[in-house]
């Protein structure tokens, strides 16, 4: 088996760290091109920035203020309104806000006033230092500036107390409208405001970004990449700078030079030491800005330097090259205009380069490509995403020390087909970058949600696979170590790292690090030559094994006791209603100690009825009958095979395989939907589960094939077919087109209201 890992728990600015639990012991994509044309399917991440918004209404904003403008009122938004509701979900604050619109606070409110700049920021009494720290990166990047903040936008040409946002969201830009509503005390802003009392782009941009998640107290403590990657769909690169390569200057200045986001800070283990001041100025626990970087002659030789900002606006360095350190003296006129010192407490500060590494423990980069801050030549990269979920007791493995779960996690096969182009390099290699974000565990925190801790491995395929998509079983894991893996598990919103492979197919398998948690990720592969990515999903069928002729001379005792059962309950008619197969099959079930069962429910003797009644009658026959339990037996026998510790159920994580063994081949959707219907709390599945779970199963492969007349794998039901055939069906069918790759889920098998709008697996 591979080695065990250890998980790392990511302290967050602003905020109070989790504290770190025990570490266990052993125990379909879209491709497109950075640099080419408009992208399609989901995704719209870096390349995107220049398109249209994607999967919003683009008229929305407009039309709201046009409206608005029409009946002379200003805009009050019903989705994020001017109450407590906005505010915060686990707490009151000890005193009373008073919501106001700018109009209201001050005379003459502008929304920018000479530009946007870092200096416009400053934190309120809200612990998001990381989001404004990246609105202070976010200034010094125009054309990314104004892809956020949609400058024509006023309070005074048609003002109409309407204001619009733009953020990236998991692969796609999303428009988000706000009204102008602020919380106020004694007629000040609570939350963010500018170094000017009558500007405001800053509060509502945060107001905004509050809404995407829900309340203002969802953005109490964070990282300062995740705000920088929804300002631009970015990937993100983490130093910690104790550890960081010797080039670490040079990789900054390229940042800078590529109009990279960089944030820092000094991390604290200790809860009360977050956000306090230390002797040198600093504040730990405390996100900071990289606004420039520069070389200083200073008595006749070069200093390298880093231009910081504080989000608090006020708070500085003390040290060597601080706004009032006095060797200023020392320094040439000119150069201190090209490093525009000043003294004046503004949060901004410089201090050498070696100060920095001294000090502070992280770096952040958001690159706006996926191009390597060492290199020095542009490239374009090609980029795809896949969007999944891992689902408690189906798909949630767990890391690679849950053996008997961790091949269970989603799995996505990735070709690297042509190797990098460079002549300085004599290996045959492919360069790409993997990033695994989690979704909406923000926005959900209210629903006591937190960040998982998050992960991945990477698998070589084995030739002889190749171009197999089949999900690769447990076995395949215990015998082969990952080629490579995350550097560490770490709960923070994404986890990427760059890798360098032979060109191969592999298999990359995200995961949370502790089996059963459930939610929801995309995963990004950034590659510099042509890749595939995409989910493995196993091809829907069913295995038709060929009838053996038995010897219906010889029954068993058992059988014996059926025909004799099924004489005395049938009657004279000789055929057996669902009551009658329900005491028939409970009085024989309970006769099997070692299987956890509450007995056959009358529904689903009815839905065994409807499978097995080819006549149409509604009741079986003896030979109906003998046939269902024939398949019983066959499915106690699987149940019984994977029933390991003969609790009498298997777990849920089996699933898999008890549906394969049985000739049921399903795609990730179908196993997740089948998990949430039959599995109890604690992610077993009884006898009784287990057996409706196939008798169903059997039902929608029947019924397909029922419609299938030509065997092309493809039907179409108008609505007297969906209404003649609701004995196969279960439920009423609309016309509709259903392929064998896109088997439809139907209602009777899955009796979930919602699942009415998913007919397709």
């Amino acid at each position: 088996m591979p080695t065990v890992i250890s998980a790392s728990m990511a302290p967050q600015t602003g905020a109070e760290p989790r504290s770190p639990g025990p570490v266990p012991h052993p125990a379909q994509g879209k491709t497109t091109e950075a640099g080419g044309g408009q992208p399609s399917g989901i995704y719209s991440a870096i390349i995107s920035r220049n398109f249209p918004i994607i999967g919003v209404k683009e008229k929305t904003f407009e039309q709201l203020h046009k409206k608005c403008l029409e009946k002379k009122v200003l805009y009050l938004d019903p989705e994020f309104p001017p109450d407590e509701t906005s505010l915060f979900y686990s707490q009151k604050f000890p005193i009373q806000f008073i919501w106001k619109r700018p109009p209201e606070i001050c005379e003459n409110p502008r929304f920018i006033i000479g530009g946007a700049n870092r200096t416009d920021i400053c934190q309120g009494d809200l612990g998001d230092c990381w989001f404004l720290a990246a609105i202070a990166c976010l200034t010094l990047n125009e054309h990314l500036l104004f892809r956020v903040i949609p400058h024509d936008q006023s309070f005074t040409e048609n003002y109409a107390g309407i204001f619009h946002f733009q953020f990236w969201r998991y692969g796609d830009w999303v428009d988000v409208v706000i009204d102008d509503c602020l919380p106020t005390y004694n007629n000040q802003l609570v939350f963010t405001k500018s170094n000017h009392r009558n500007e405001f782009w800053s509060a509502l941009l945060e107001k905004a970004y509050a809404k995407l998640h829900g309340s203002y107290e969802a953005l109490k403590g964070g990282n300062t990449t995740e705000a920088m990657e929804d300002f631009t769909g970015g990937v993100t690169e983490f130093f910690e700078i104790k550890d960081a390569p010797r080039d670490m200057y040079k990789i900054m200045k390229k940042a800078i030079e590529r109009g990279s986001l960089m944030g820092c800070s000094i991390d604290t283990i200790v809860p009360v030491q977050y956000e306090t001041r230390m002797a040198c100025g600093l504040v730990k626990g405390h996100a900071y800005s990289v606004t420039g970087l520069e070389e200083a002659l200073f008595k006749g030789e070069k200093v390298r330097l880093v231009r910081l900002r504080n989000p608090w606006g006020q708070v500085e360095w003390n040290g060597s090259w601080s706004d009032s350190w006095k060797d200023w003296s020392f320094v040439d006129k000119d150069e201190k205009a090209r490093l525009q010192h000043q003294v004046t407490e503004d949060g901004e500060f410089w201090m050498s380069y070696d100060d920095f590494i001294y000090h502070f423990t992280k770096l952040e980069i958001c690159n706006l490509t996926a191009d390597a801050l060492e290199s020095d030549k542009l490239q374009t990269w090609t980029v795809s995403v896949n969007e999944g979920r891992w689902v408690r007791g189906c798909s949630a493995g767990g890391c690679r020390n849950f053996p008997d779960t961790f091949w269970t996690n989603p799995q996505y096969r990735l070709k690297l087909l042509e190797e990098d182009d460079d002549p300085d390099d004599s290996e045959v290699i492919c360069s790409f970058l993997v990033a695994l974000m989690q979704k909406n565990r923000r926005k959900d925190r209210k629903l006591g949600a937190n960040l998982f801790t998050i992960g991945f491995a990477i698998y070589e395929v084995p030739k002889e696979m190749h171009g197999n998509k089949q999900h690769l079983q447990k076995d395949f894991f215990l015998y082969n170590a990952s080629k490579a893996r995350s550097k560490t598990y770490i709960n923070m919103r994404e986890v990427s790292q760059r890798f360098r492979l032979p060109p191969s197919e592999y298999v990359i398998v995200p995961s949370t690090y502790e089996p059963h948690q459930e939610g929801e990720f995309i995963l990004r592969v950034f590659s510099e030559k042509r890749n595939l990515s995409e989910e493995v999903e196993n091809t829907i069928s069913v295995d038709r094994p060929v009838p053996r002729l038995n010897n219906t001379d010889q029954e068993s005792e058992e059988q014996q006791q059926f025909r004799n059962i099924f004489k005395q309950i049938a009657g004279d008619d000789m055929e057996i209603s669902a009551d009658e197969l329900k005491n028939v099959l409970n009085k024989v079930v309970n006769k099997h100690k070692d299987l956890k069962t509450r007995g056959f429910t009358l529904e689903s003797c009815r839905s065994m009825i409807a499978l097995m009644d080819t006549d149409g009658s509604g009741r079986l026959n003896l030979q109906e009958f003998h046939h269902l339990w024939k398949k019983i037996k066959a499915w106690q026998k699987i149940f019984k095979h994977y029933d390991t510790d003969q609790s009498g159920t298997i777990n849920s994580y089996e699933m898999r395989n008890a549906v394969n063994d049985a000739g049921f081949h399903l795609n990730s959707q179908l196993y997740d939907i089948i998990t949430m219907r039959y599995a109890d709390k604690h992610m077993n599945i009884d006898f009784d589960s287990f057996i409706c779970c196939f008798v169903r199963l059997e039902g929608m492969f029947r019924a397909f094939n029922a419609f299938d007349k030509d065997g092309d794998g493809i039907i179409k039901l108008n609505v007297l077919e969906g209404l003649s055939k609701k004995d196969l069906w279960g439920r009423r069918m609309q016309g509709t087109g259903c392929s064998s790759e896109n088997l439809p889920v139907v209602y009777f098998l899955f009796p979930y209201p919602w699942l009415q709008l998913t007919m397709y697996a």
